[in-house]
């Protein structure tokens, strides 16, 4: 007999439940002065206040691939290169919006901060 490879012949149905579960963190700030562009408004973590209407504390760390943030100014959403983000505590955490020449960002102008994390997981279950 010839020499041959041998090879396993199995039947499997195989399943993959994957859940991507979002933490949603909104901040929320109004306009104390005017803004106006060429000019960068830097806001502190601990300027905003989250969905309870409390003082924030740190700003959340973004997770690696798995996040993004959004920023709104009187209700619209800013593209995204106008903003810089920086998760942390107060002194480190801040939003740095960059207003552009011939733009402004007005007194009371409510700004919104919205960063979202996903924890993603997968299971698969293999049958033969």
């Amino acid at each position: 007999m010839s020499l041959q490879i041998m090879k396993l012949a199995i039947a499997a149905v195989t399943t993959t439940t994957v859940t991507a579960s979002p933490t949603v963190s909104r901040f929320f700030y109004a306009a104390t002065a005017t803004t106006t562009g060429a000019a960068t408004l830097t806001i502190d973590a601990a300027d905003f206040f989250g969905d309870t209407g409390g003082a924030a504390t740190a700003l959340p760390a973004l997770a690696t691939d798995n996040s993004y943030y959004n920023v709104y100014i009187n209700g619209v959403l800013q593209m995204g290169g106008l903003s810089t983000y920086t998760p942390g505590a107060t002194g480190v955490g801040s939003l740095a919006i960059t207003v552009p020449a011939g733009s402004s960002v007005l007194t009371g102008s409510p700004i919104v901060l919205e960063v979202v994390n996903f924890a993603p997981d997968s299971d698969t279950d293999v049958q033969t």
